[in-house]
């Protein structure tokens, strides 16, 4: 397991040329993105990449260093208009283009049987999505977790844009060109929406001692007695089921609306309660076993949300899958395999990812900035995960998260609250994944439901 802590031991430098296994994983992303089977390989000047069965090659004749640097930021990014070069833009914009102080012109040639790229646009596929940038940071925040602001792409302005897809879209194009006659992959736009369970109830689960302080809050410093007596009521009557007139208890309207769409919700539960962070109920509770049956009745997905302190603790997180998986045996719901997604956001990397990995979780959504929407991982389609440091292809897979609620309303982060502006950066970071056929994958708390229910039903429509 590679900890926090062992992270220093290793050496950072990577050269796509260099690396067998992340030339792989990189013919596994192509053949993802855009089907057949490819074939990466080193030449004099940088890598080659070969179409088994036919003649020529897409040559990558531009290394870039910068790509190299493990837990770096720091570094130039020019822009290229591709369209000014006969190429299409899938967003109709000049591309980001990290790493590279300025832009050859013209960037992609015709070289005899041949097409060579000038840009090194493999090395930064495998730097987005292996996450390269993110290796030994200490820049973090207040939970350890590495900030948007601090990323290579807040500071040059591309953070809400999916530049790996972009980038993929003019590579496919010179794909079409050089074998014109071979049919790429098509991608259709999706979309995700997932629920962190943190108060599946607003006071079914308090203390005697905690009941009678939320009352007291909304009687007395609220001067709210509608909502007091609401708060005795709930918290004396969630022995077996969640109270309908539980403000949290928002599970059937989401699963409603969701099927109304033609989408499938995912909810993730804490089954730890090692902190003041985590969650005050517990999965043995009989409410959140039927909440569960029920759940899995109307053929949504139950995961696990993993507690505040197993993003560094392997041991800790294998434990609270183990009993996850305990609890859906014992309520016979079928697991599809275990997908879920880190409390907080918290995430070392690539600590998290392998014990994840070991804990043999099928999918995480975790990879989204709790302070600013956007594209972390630089795309919206999910991918295998890898280790950089290790250089190890895994079976887990990614599922970048593009917009979490309170990174948008919130105003610790982006501030938007629940108005125009709010709906507009939605659907805004939602069109940007229709336009390259990718996956909008949406985190709304099922305790920010309240209030903004009109505001979710309006961007599951957009």
């Amino acid at each position: 397991m590679t900890t926090l802590e062992s992270l220093t031991e290793y050496n950072f430098g990577f050269e796509l040329a260099q690396s067998i296994n992340g030339m792989h994983w990189i013919e596994k992303i192509l053949e993802e993105r855009f089907g057949h089977v490819w074939r990466l390989s080193e030449y004099e000047k940088g890598v080659k990449l070969s179409l088994n069965g036919a003649d020529g090659s897409i040559f990558f004749d531009t290394g870039c260093d910068s790509f190299a640097r493990a837990g770096s930021s720091e570094f130039p990014c020019s822009f290229w208009d591709a369209e000014n070069e006969g190429w299409e833009s899938v967003l109709g914009k000049t591309l980001p283009a990290p790493g590279a102080l300025q832009i050859s012109s013209p960037l992609i040639e015709k070289n005899n049987a041949d097409h060579v790229i000038h840009y090194d646009i493999l090395a930064l596929v495998y730097w987005m999505l292996a996450r390269v940038e993110e290796i030994g940071r200490e820049d973090l925040d207040a939970h350890d977790r590495f900030p948007a602001t601090s990323s290579h792409a807040y500071k040059n302005g591309y953070l809400e844009r999916p530049i790996i897809d972009e980038w993929l879209h003019v590579l496919g194009q010179v794909i079409q060109r050089q074998w014109p006659s071979l049919i790429l992959k098509n991608h259709s736009f999706n979309m995700k929406v997932s629920h962190d369970v943190d108060q599946p109830s607003r006071s079914g689960f308090l203390t005697k001692k905690q009941l009678i302080r939320a009352v007291g809050h909304h009687a007395i410093k609220k001067r709210d007695l509608g909502n007091a007596l609401n708060s005795i009521r709930v918290g004396m009557n969630s022995k077996k089921i969640l109270h309908p007139s539980d403000p949290f208890n928002t599970f059937d309207w989401i699963m409603d609306l969701s099927e109304e769409q033609g989408l499938r919700s995912a909810f993730y539960f804490i089954v730890g309660n090692n902190d003041p962070h985590d969650a005050d109920y517990h999965m043995s509770h009989p409410a959140i076993r039927a909440l569960m049956n029920k759940i899995d009745r109307r053929g949504h997905e139950s995961g696990l949300h993993p507690s505040y302190v197993t993003y560094d603790k392997p041991d800790t997180l294998a434990y609270e899958a183990d009993y996850f998986r305990q609890i859906c045996a014992e309520e016979d719901i079928k697991l599809n395999g275990l997908g879920g997604r880190m409390h907080y956001l918290r995430w070392c990397h690539p600590a998290t990812m392998m014990a994840l990995e070991r804990t043999g979780f099928t999918y995480d959504s975790s990879l989204g900035y709790a302070d600013s929407a956007g594209f972390r991982c630089g795309t919206c389609f999910e991918y295998p995960g890898f280790n950089p440091v290790s250089q190890e292809a895994l079976s887990l897979r990614i599922r970048p998260l593009i917009a979490m609620e309170c990174s948008v309303m919130d105003l610790a982060y982006m501030g938007l609250g629940n108005g125009p502006e709010a709906l507009e950066k939605f659907v805004s970071l939602k069109n940007t994944c229709r336009a390259v056929g990718g996956t909008f994958t949406l985190l709304w708390h099922n305790s920010s439901i309240p209030g903004n229910k009109n505001l979710y039903r309006n961007v599951l429509i957009a």
